[in-house]
């Protein structure tokens, strides 16, 4: 009997004020049950990070990509997530015969796919997505609180704390930060 690949895939990073959109792609061992495994937004960010290296070491396959925040500014954020996700499902080391995508929308490829509205709760694989795809860009957020302190990214992860819109107000914008979703507050910022 052939092996069916099922590949999950999910972004995070759709509301931040800073940072790009990503996405990750994971295969799972058929039949395999990984306690706790749910959406990452219902995680802690230290179950989050148990969880990610259980699914780094039992997945069959994981990819992760990303989509700036200049191109989210040039192509809007659904454009952005639908692309990072094509970009992740791609990117596997093992081409999966289906994929279950998270939300409403498909994706621009000829691999067979469902989408699923919830499904980094309901699918087991579009979870362990969540969950690699969010650890890795919270990550990547710490890393530009070292470089751009002032915004708190450390914190907010880009997304737009009370902390982090008073921030672009006296200090304007930082390279990561997306126009569009600033611009309302670059226009507020004091003189």
């Amino acid at each position: 009997m052939q092996k069916l690949y099922v590949a999950g895939v999910d972004e995070v990073g759709r509301g931040p004020l800073a940072g790009p959109v990503m996405a990750a792609a994971v295969i799972l061992p058929a039949g395999l049950h990984i306690d706790g495994l749910r959406d990452s937004k219902k995680l802690t960010p230290k179950q989050r990070q148990y969880l990610h290296d259980i699914i780094l070491d039992k997945a069959l396959a994981v990819a992760i990509a990303s989509v700036d925040h200049e191109r989210i500014d040039e192509i809007n954020i659904r454009m952005a997530a639908l692309e990072v996700m094509k970009q992740a499902v791609l990117s596997l080391s093992i081409q999966p015969d289906r994929v279950m995508v998270d939300g409403r929308d498909t994706l621009d490829i000829t691999i067979p796919q469902q989408a699923v509205i919830g499904g980094d709760d309901l699918v087991a694989c579009i979870s362990a997505a969540s969950v690699v795809a969010k650890v890795t860009r919270d990550r990547l957020m710490v890393q530009y609180h070292d470089k751009y302190p002032q915004y708190d990214f450390i914190h907010n992860k880009g997304y737009g704390t009370q902390k982090h819109i008073e921030a672009i107000r006296e200090y304007g914008i930082c390279p990561i930060h997306r126009i569009t979703f600033t611009k309302k507050f670059i226009s507020e910022a004091r003189p």
